[in-house]
């Protein structure tokens, strides 16, 4: 009975708008009530317990390397890097579009922040091409969905606090599903454009130039790299080398860009204090949340409700799918992630799946969220950028969702795809 209350309350504080962490907190609050008042004693102690993780400092950390390296010109030196590795295709800015978004990924380990440093450039861009606004909309809010799969990624930290899985070995579990996400969009760009007439007129090439591009390209994605092979290799911790990429972002703002300032750096602290505490407030209270469906022994009950149905395991995982879509599209990564997560990977551990690929399926699955209404915050932040509304976004973008569920599918029913590179490394 209690517990009933609590979801209800959770629905209609969500419902009317009430934010996220306090729809949680409130709804727990009232179980404890109901339940038990002394309970309440231990509230202070186990929403601080929610924030008090060694693997929470590398989030923070990772957010200020994407936002330095926003104030330090990268953006444009990586969209004219992926010009140059386009070329040979005959590519335009669509590909280009991709390719950048798979390299930025790799560097702000976030959507949302792809769409806006690479969108702001690149959709004005496509217009005066001749690309149309819906379509330069929709490839670019598609594509940044690739910033949470491949590693770094913010939201795999958060996965990996609540689980407990291995950050390393969850940032390689992502890499295979964030790159086939990447080239299906690749193709699919290419066919269309050159369907379309995008493509534009082959330019002369000049070595010189393309010479400073590679350099000034090459810096960046050394980045990713360093950060993939320290953690994986287990040189470093997810934390340390978060550290090592503010470092090094400040490195090359300050010494080879030469175009970042301590305005700069200011504006970066202020912005990453502010999006990190507010995800760290949605941790707190949701460990309270976590706690109480212990307690209740909420998994271990749907586990054995399936199993005792005979409900063969692909109609499982099926089941898992849809969930994650629906979820995403309403509710926002981070929320989504503390959520789900304990209830549902223990269920589907009981049915043979590895919390690495339970992870892998949860980032590419909520991925998709960020580019579905009503929610949809990269569809949101495009549309203040283009100024269309997201109906007219998401319809555009459809296509290249498309391909973002193929490889949800892939990572469903063929788990080689999130397994096989942590188990070889």
């Amino acid at each position: 009975m209690e517990l009933s209350l609590m979801f209800f309350a959770l629905v209609v504080l969500l419902v009317i708008g009430v934010p996220i962490a306090y729809a949680i907190g409130t709804s727990g609050i009232l179980y404890m009530l109901l339940s038990n008042p002394t309970f309440l004693m231990t509230f202070p102690q186990r929403v601080w317990s929610g924030t008090e993780s060694f693997i929470i400092i590398a989030m923070p950390l990772f957010m200020l390397t994407g936002e330095l390296m926003n104030h330090s010109g990268l953006t444009r030196r990586l969209i004219d890097f992926s010009m140059l590795l386009v070329r040979p295709l005959r590519g335009g800015l669509g590909e280009v579009n991709v390719v950048a978004s798979m390299i930025f990924g790799g560097i702000s380990g976030s959507s949302v922040a792809d769409t806006s440093a690479l969108g702001s450039i690149l959709i004005p861009d496509m217009v005066k091409k001749g690309y149309p606004k819906g379509f330069s909309a929709g490839i670019t809010v598609a594509s940044s969905t690739i910033g949470m799969i491949i590693p770094p990624s913010v939201p795999m930290l958060m996965y990996a606090m609540v689980s407990g899985a291995s950050v390393g070995k969850l940032f390689l579990a992502g890499l295979i599903p964030g790159i086939l996400v990447g080239v299906t969009q690749l193709v699919l760009t290419y066919v269309l454009s050159r369907k379309r007439g995008y493509h534009p007129e082959k330019e002369p090439f000049v070595l010189k130039e393309a010479l400073k591009v590679t350099k000034d390209g090459s810096l960046a994605v050394l980045m990713p790299l360093i950060i993939i092979v320290s953690v994986s290799a287990g040189i470093a911790t997810a934390s340390e080398s978060a550290g090592v990429a503010v470092l090094y972002a400040m490195i090359l703002g300050f010494f080879v860009y030469k175009e970042l300032k301590w305005t700069d750096v200011k504006k970066a602290l202020k912005k990453t204090f502010m999006m990190s505490s507010s995800i760290m407030i949605i941790g707190g209270f949701t460990m309270i949340f976590t706690w109480i469906l212990a307690v209740e022994q909420v998994p271990a009950a749907i586990g054995s409700f399936l199993i005792n149905s005979h409900i063969p395991a692909w109609m499982v995982f099926l089941f898992l799918d849809i969930i994650i879509l629906i979820l995403g599209t309403f509710l926002d990564v981070t929320p989504c992630i503390l959520l789900i997560s304990p209830i549902l990977l223990p269920v589907m551990q009981q049915f043979g799946m590895s919390e690495l690929q339970f992870g892998a399926i949860i980032i590419v699955g909520l991925a998709i969220g960020l580019v579905t209404p009503p929610v949809g915050m990269c569809l949101n932040v495009a549309s203040k950028i283009c100024n269309m509304d997201i109906i007219s976004i998401f319809k555009s973008a459809v296509p290249f969702i498309v391909c973002n569920i193929i490889v949800l599918m892939g990572v469903t029913f063929i788990p080689a795809l999130s397994m096989w590179l942590p188990s070889f490394v």
